[in-house]
């Protein structure tokens, strides 16, 4: 095969074209998964209290190097998981450390797959975890909500395909050998993020679109399409946009990985890694890593079917939550109010809000750690999904930010949904590291007021840090930025695909909405590696003026940004405000700018 990407790879027909192949196989709900919610107590009585640790349910399979029939257990998830794009089966694959040998694990939708040791390296798999695209013809381009964590990998024929595209992290890994980011066939691919990953041969994007790699080392990075960003990564290429299309920045100012799960002494534990600032590569390469871990008693273990209410009460209590595989419906939002807390989804644990609630809210208080969630916008509408503060927060957060890590918004797909804004950033100096918030395209309930969503994200909060920001196809901004002192590195968006016309995107005197919007008042704000792209297959004469709009100061810094028009479908005017050429007719060619101002 070639070692170059095809000539074009737009991607102008990844997530409207066969969307009915994309739902054909969606799995059947899971019986026996719903545990029963704690009853009311009588008035006048404190309910009983909660007990924190206990069983991880069904869907998490824990194997050890002495399980029997490992491979036939893992093909039996990924044969209903494959093409279910928008089913409710959700599993977690856990590995107990040693040695492991001959394995295949084909990860399909909504499934994670992770070691359980406190270094990858504790858990080696003589074989491989692949994702591929068989059954959608070749086209990687809807591979989402998966998932690969705390493992050590030897690939049988040295090279570990990972052809995945939103949603789908791979967090602390060791490869001993390279990584193929495309499918069989060289397909189109839209992905992708790396972090705190270790790759000893070549990463071979080849027909990726976009990419993220933060805190990692690797051995090389063979090519690049449009926008390849990196940040602490040893071994990354040197900086080149557009030309190749790389932006790389030697360290990432703040990072704080994602709490992960792990067995000590036969119980489960979760380590919560400590906070770094200018980091650069792995965080588990010499050693124990730095930061403390908390017991599994200390987390009410949530099944799906338990009420919000009882969730809650655990959190009153004093306990974490670790949230099992499955759906969770909620009738009011789960309320977190003490400092430090975790929240960690095993599995792609989706949250539902009904009744347009919120799905979830966090006080002004330090250090909360959400992570490994979906949350998936009900029928009526939301004013908002996720809530990272009230408004007017103001407590200073720099010493123990709040972290958002793989937390994952949805609105329509499975099925009709309806959300004002879906993720608002208030707390000061909260870190969004990989979120994809994407209003869907293709699946149930789509249509352009069927799952309306206008905003994507909204950040209110100063000294704010996204670390691989995905945001698409919301009828308004994608984001809008309103606090001082934000940053971002590496943005991917898709203006909406089902725009009507010209006059159903007018904002004001403005042709479209910004895909990133940085707000008036606004007088420091940067951001590294930003690419919108349009593809207005209802009414393909639409304009956009630009991709990005930021005052003019000097204190709002950007570097990298591109708009593509897919295929001809739509056109940009500009990159950002009036600067940067128009998109080119059909061409599906990037048009940039390499510094604003």
């Amino acid at each position: 095969m070639p070692h170059t990407p095809p000539p074009e790879t737009p991607a102008v027909r990844r997530r409207a074209v066969l969307a009915a192949a994309a739902t054909a196989a969606a799995a059947p709900a899971l019986a026996g998964l719903a545990s029963t919610p704690a009853s009311a107590a009588p008035r006048g009585k404190r309910p009983r209290a909660l007990p924190g640790g206990g069983d991880l349910g069904p869907n998490v399979l824990v194997f050890d190097p002495l399980t029997p029939d490992i491979q036939a257990r893992l093909d039996t998830v990924f044969r209903q998981q494959e093409s279910a794009q928008f089913g409710t089966g959700r599993y977690a694959l856990l590995f107990k450390p040693g040695t492991y040998h001959g394995l295949n694990a084909q990860l399909g939708f909504y499934t994670s797959i992770a070691g359980l040791g406190l270094s990858p390296d504790d858990t080696t798999i003589n074989g491989d975890v692949t994702v591929d695209a068989g059954w959608f013809g070749g086209n990687a381009t809807q591979n989402f909500w998966r998932s690969a964590e705390n493992l050590a990998l030897v690939p049988v024929s040295g090279t570990n395909r990972w052809a995945v595209a939103q949603a789908a992290p791979f967090r602390r890994m060791h490869i001993r050998g390279g990584l193929n980011l495309a499918p069989s066939g060289y397909g189109w691919a839209s992905g992708g993020y790396i972090a705190d990953s270790r790759v000893e041969g070549e990463i071979g994007p080849y027909s990726q679109q976009q990419w993220y790699t933060r805190d990692s080392a690797i051995g090389s990075w063979l090519n690049g399409v449009w926008n390849m960003v990196f940040s602490g990564v040893e071994g990354a290429p040197a900086q080149s946009f557009p030309n190749p299309p790389y932006t790389t920045l030697d360290t990432t100012p703040v990072s704080r990985e994602k709490p992960f799960l792990y067995v000590d002494g036969g119980g489960y534990r979760v380590f919560l890694p400590a906070k770094r600032t200018n980091a650069r590569g792995v965080t588990w390469g010499n050693g124990t890593p730095r930061g403390s871990s908390l017991p599994l008693s200390r987390f009410y273990v949530a099944r799906p079917g338990v009420s919000a209410a009882t969730l809650n009460q655990a959190l009153a209590q004093g306990l974490n939550l670790l949230l099992t595989p499955g759906i969770y419906h909620l009738d009011r939002p789960i309320q977190v109010n003490r400092a430090d807390t975790v929240v960690l989804g095993l599995g792609y644990a989706t949250l539902i809000p009904d009744n347009g609630v919120t799905a979830l809210k966090v006080a002004d208080v330090d250090g909360v750690r959400l992570a490994g969630l979906l949350v998936d916008a009900g029928p009526v509408n939301s004013p908002t999904l996720l809530e990272v503060g009230p408004p007017g927060a103001w407590r200073d957060h720099s010493a123990n930010p709040t972290t958002v890590q793989d937390v994952f918004v949805r609105i329509g797909g499975a099925g009709a949904g309806r959300a004002t804004t879906s993720m608002v950033i208030n707390n000061r100096h909260t870190i969004v590291d990989h979120t994809w918030v994407w209003r869907a395209d293709h699946g149930e309930g789509v249509g352009w007021e069927t799952n309306r969503a206008d905003y994507g994200v909204v950040v209110n909060g100063h000294d704010v840090l996204a670390t691989g920001l995905f945001v698409e196809h919301f009828n308004k901004y994608d984001v809008q930025w309103n606090g001082q002192r934000g940053r971002t590195i590496f943005f991917q968006n898709e203006k909406a695909y089902d725009a009507p016309n010209q006059a159903a995107v007018q904002n004001g005197s403005v042709k479209g909405y910004a895909a990133y919007k940085v707000g008036a008042g606004v007088t420091t704000h940067e951001g590294w590696g930003l690419g919108s792209y349009c593809y207005y297959n209802v009414d393909p004469t639409i304009v956009q003026h630009h991709g990005f709009a930021a005052p003019n100061v000097p204190g709002v810094k950007f570097h990298d940004l591109l708009v593509v028009s897919l295929g001809g479908q739509g056109q940009y005017e500009h990159v950002i405000n009036d600067l940067g050429a128009p998109t080119s007719g059909t061409s599906t060619v990037p048009s940039t700018v390499v510094s604003y101002p």
